[in-house]
């Protein structure tokens, strides 16, 4: 799996945009969002339980993530057409204000090494910096949902530059090595 330190692989996706005829479905590529902060997460696949309530959640925090500089783009190996579905047919993914990318050939998932040997895609998100690299990953079981409360918090610690100690939120105080060293 890709790590921090690493370089985001390039990819060039369809992906479903909305549900507005004929504005359903846009190709996505690692430069479409050039110079911004990037959510990137992957759930295993549509129509199914814990993955709505994920995707529903970052959803709901996509203003959040706009005010960081950062988009959000979620993907799995399903087509572009079944995510088109799964949002007609899913009441909290309707509105979904971000990219539903399809990695139907798995490519994205492989390069970034996240392919479960069942085939499907690893609950893995990744936080990629405006040069492409990546600045924070995680995966969960399959049988557990990730907080993207969590993310966005992560997103704020990264954007300080400064020393962020555990639990750290947007506003409080980051940590002085010198003041620190020195016993203040």
């Amino acid at each position: 799996m890709l790590t921090v330190g690493d370089k985001l692989p390039p990819f060039e996706l369809s992906a479903c945009v909305s549900l507005e005829k004929g504005k359903e479905f846009e190709q996505i590529t690692h430069k479409s969002f050039e110079g911004r902060w990037l959510v990137l997460f992957a759930w295993p696949k549509d129509f199914t339980f814990v993955c709505p309530t994920e995707i529903a959640a970052f959803g709901k925090l996509n203003e959040e993530f706009a005010d960081r500089d950062a988009q959000i783009l979620g993907f799995s190996g399903d087509s572009e057409f079944v995510h088109h579905a799964w949002r007609k047919d899913h009441p909290d993914l309707t509105d979904l204000p971000f990219p539903m990318l399809a990695d139907s050939k798995h490519e994205l998932m492989r390069d970034l090494g996240i392919e479960g040997a069942d085939g499907f895609a690893q609950r893995a998100v990744f936080i990629i910096d405006p040069n492409g690299e990546i600045q924070f990953t995680m995966v969960t079981a399959g049988s557990v949902g990730r907080n993207p409360k969590e993310v966005l918090r992560v997103l704020d610690a990264l954007q300080t530059d400064e020393l962020c100690p555990c639990n750290w939120t947007k506003g409080e105080d980051t940590l002085d090595p010198v003041a620190l060293l020195s016993g203040e």
